[in-house]
């Protein structure tokens, strides 16, 4: 018996996620968010790492929709670390919608990275890149106004760099989620 399954359990008062978390691994999601199947999950259905990010959007699906899409083309982070100091467009560039097959995202300078896995047009986009999957996912309110834009990122090994991974990625996911926001809620033209 192994001393995740000894000591990790309700018996020793500790909740058995306690040794499957790492630091970072959640921004912004509420428990209902991290509960929730992911498409990344259908890709890795026994993922060794999980992290889960999430920003409300002021503005419908249909209006986060195209930028979203836009992580095709750029990365919507830290543009002077990820796109070698080039800017992310901060216009719609009137993109077709993403196909599966085709790559995922760009980034250093507008290399293309990754592979665009599943798509369902207007909810959710899901990609791999550097041993990664990753789901976003746009989660409408009751009344339609406001967009959850959810992201979760899972992989099938890395136990070991787990902890870096997450916090890195925390940080560069955060600015893509509220930069792909704050581009929406502006209402942003197209190009």
């Amino acid at each position: 018996m192994g001393f995740c399954a000894r000591y990790g359990g309700v018996h020793a008062g500790i909740r058995s996620d306690f040794f499957t978390r790492v630091l970072g691994d959640r921004w912004g999601v509420t428990q209902a968010e991290i509960a929730r199947r992911y498409p990344c999950d259908d890709l890795v259905p026994d993922p060794v790492f999980q992290a889960w990010r999430g920003v409300t959007v002021h503005a419908t699906p249909a209006q986060v929709w195209p930028w979203l899409a836009q992580i095709r083309i750029a990365p919507y982070s830290y543009d002077w670390i990820d796109n070698l100091g080039r800017r992310s467009p901060q216009e719609l560039q009137r993109l077709p919608d993403p196909v599966v097959g085709e790559p995922f995202t760009s980034a250093l300078g507008g290399r293309r990275f990754g592979r665009v896995e599943t798509v369902s047009v207007g909810e959710q986009i899901t990609g791999t890149i550097m041993g990664a999957v990753m789901s976003y996912v746009l989660v409408s309110n009751d009344i339609g106004s406001e967009t959850r834009l959810l992201l979760k990122i899972v992989m099938r090994g890395g136990r070991v760099i787990a902890p870096l991974l997450s916090v890195g990625d925390l940080i560069m996911a955060r600015r893509q989620l509220l930069n792909l926001a704050a581009l929406a809620e502006s209402g942003g033209s197209s190009h």
